[in-house]
């Protein structure tokens, strides 16, 4: 096993524990809990070094940057409701993607299988239909982010600038416990990206699909189907309604695609 190939399995294998932790509940969270103490005050040193280095607002001053264009899927977008559809028509293979732009899991899932996700869907092979929610509203100070970005990527559906938008987001994706990106913000980000319609404004200023998300939100919350370990998390992926382990199997996106 060549060098690459070691750190693409290590990458997946930190991803696998990263997700599993996220929608797992009950006793199992309790103990990674634990554990997750000890690892804190290991670090505490080293952390509060780094905090006098930078403060906790430094992810999110300024103008948000365009994503890399080998992070930006090149296929038709457009909005269904309250998801987003990316990929051909004539694809063979659609999933479910279901993420939250605060979400720090969903920012490994985006860098270990974006590259993958891309190429399928341009080589015509794979459609996604994304489902941003806002499920960590509670976990940006001040609270909200998760539903404001949420609702911005579907007014930037609207404008046909979702892949680019998306990808924007991960690029530089804000840090739990931190401010977000302020409505400004992605209002300049979608504008900076070629977004040219007043509209776009208007739909992220006066939070235009938050009822919707809310209802994407509660049915998925509550679909059996898309839990792991009794309860529902981010990121999940799922394929005919159902939930794909990706945990227990590092080429799922190729056995689906087979």
């Amino acid at each position: 096993m060549g060098g690459a190939e070691r750190s693409a399995r290590k990458r997946k294998q930190a991803a696998r524990a990263v997700t599993q932790a996220r929608n797992s509940g009950g006793d199992r969270t309790k103990i990674i809990a634990g554990i997750a103490v000890v690892a804190v005050l290991a670090v505490a040193v080293i952390g509060y070094v780094i905090f006098q280095q930078q403060s906790s607002g430094t992810t999110t001053d300024g103008a948000i940057p365009a994503a890399p264009a080998d992070k930006v899927i090149s296929a038709p977008s457009a909005r269904d409701n309250n998801v987003v559809v990316v990929g051909k028509d004539s694809a063979t293979t659609t999933i479910d993607v279901y993420e939250d732009f605060l979400c720090p899991a969903c920012g490994q899932f985006e860098e270990i299988y974006g590259k993958d996700l891309k190429n399928a869907v341009e080589d015509g092979k794979l459609k996604i239909r994304y489902n941003i929610l806002p499920m960590l509203d509670r976990l940006s100070e001040p609270t909200g982010y998760s539903s404001i970005s949420a609702n911005a990527g579907l007014c930037a559906a609207d404008a046909g600038k979702f892949n680019e938008f998306h990808a924007a987001l991960y690029s530089k994706q804000p840090e739990e416990g931190g401010p977000g990106y302020t409505k400004d913000q992605l209002i300049k980000l979608g504008k900076d990206l070629g977004i040219t319609d007043a509209a776009f404004e208007t739909c992220v200023q006066n939070d235009t699909y938050k009822a919707q998300l809310s209802d994407l939100m509660s049915k998925t919350s509550a679909n059996d189907a898309l839990k792991n370990g009794g309860g529902f998390g981010t990121p999940t992926v799922a394929h005919n309604g159902a939930r794909v382990d990706m945990a227990a199997n590092d080429n799922w996106l190729a056995d689906l695609l087979k």
